[in-house]
């Protein structure tokens, strides 16, 4: 017998039920949703909460006055001479940074990386000039050889060959320049062994006791370097970093990286890149318990400032989001070139 719907018995519940925005009382006693209802609401329950005070900001320095050159893959980023470089971390304190971290870019280049040690250099000539001026900002200077060799490698060459223990008695003579120069933190990121505990015996023996080092403890050779070798002007001229640089498939050897560093007197230890290695930066931090700093490397920033003038991201959102992620993934500390775009973004 065929049975119309108009006959179908009250009971029978085989037609589905048709959805509506009406309630339907589901005795849910868990609604997540009640706690994203409205911004407040949002604001009072976020978990992790960026400030500027955590931003450090790099800066190019070199050679000159007035100068202040844009670098092509890194819209918004400069050369700067030492005036110009002042004036870019006024701007930047004025927007809420409190930390500028110095990179040099020398006139003159040899196998050596001599300048590197020179008091008139531009880190040392910027970091006098920053403490003078400003000396409510933090002076961290990086400190490595490739910005200063003619051959843009890392340290002192035999053949094609670093020579490591040679190489760290260049970085600490450079570190101690640096911290006569009035540096608050000195930062080694060439990646040798032994350097960080080499630096704080030159640093004490110096008188230097108060100055802090940032290691570099857990650097990969990543492909996410490349605009900044054209910032830095630090490009190699043969061959490549893996003989230094940590393989980026490696988690373990970070965290041996880092207590190696941390045992040798490492104040602040940075992982870099930062957003490729989110894993590696929550291992970090939960194995040690130290200050952790997460770089937002060159070529994650030159990828969000692409995407976002193509228009195929809201850049803005993106970079927050960025931040927010190495921010929750454990790092206290973010080295970002969207220093100052960040703080505004915070206020």
């Amino acid at each position: 017998m065929i049975v119309t719907k108009d006959e179908r018995p009250a009971h029978d519940t085989s037609e589905a039920q048709v959805p509506t925005d009406e309630p339907v009382g589901l005795g849910l006693i868990h609604r997540p949703r009640r706690l994203r209802s409205t911004a407040g609401i949002r604001a009072l329950v976020q978990e992790t909460r960026l400030s500027a005070d955590m931003l450090v900001y790099p800066l190019f320095v070199c050679e000159g006055t007035g100068v202040r050159r844009e670098v092509s893959s890194m819209p918004g980023v400069h050369q700067l001479s030492v005036d110009e470089a002042v004036r870019e971390t006024r701007a930047a304190r004025d927007d809420g940074v409190r930390a500028v971290l110095l990179f040099g870019l020398p006139a003159h280049k040899d196998e050596t990386g001599s300048s590197a040690v020179d008091p008139a250099a531009p880190v040392q000539s910027a970091t006098r000039a920053i403490r003078d001026q400003l000396d409510d900002m933090t002076v961290i200077t990086d400190v490595c050889l490739c910005e200063y060799t003619s051959h843009g490698h890392c340290g002192i060459l035999e053949g094609e060959r670093i020579l490591n223990d040679v190489t760290v008695s260049h970085l600490v003579e450079t570190a101690i320049s640096h911290a006569v120069a009035g540096a608050h933190i000195v930062a080694p990121s060439d990646m040798m062994d032994g350097r960080v505990g080499a630096i704080r015996r030159g640093l004490d023996a110096r008188g230097f006791e108060g100055v802090a080092i940032m290691s570099y403890a857990a650097k990969y050779c990543s492909a996410f370097y490349s605009p900044f070798r054209e910032a830095g002007d630090s490009a190699p001229a043969f061959g490549d970093r893996r003989s230094h640089q940590m393989d980026p498939a490696n988690v373990e050897e970070a965290l041996r990286e880092v207590k190696l560093d941390l045992d040798e007197g490492a104040d602040i230890v940075i992982v870099k890149p930062a957003m490729p290695y989110l894993d590696v930066i929550r291992r970090v931090k939960s194995t040690f318990h130290h200050p952790t700093a997460g770089y937002q490397v060159s070529g994650e920033y030159a990828m969000l400032k692409a995407a976002g003038r193509l228009g195929w991201i809201e850049e803005p959102r993106a970079m927050l989001e960025s931040l927010t992620a190495i921010h929750r993934a454990g790092a206290d500390i973010i080295i970002t070139y969207y220093a100052r775009e960040a703080a505004r973004a915070l206020v």
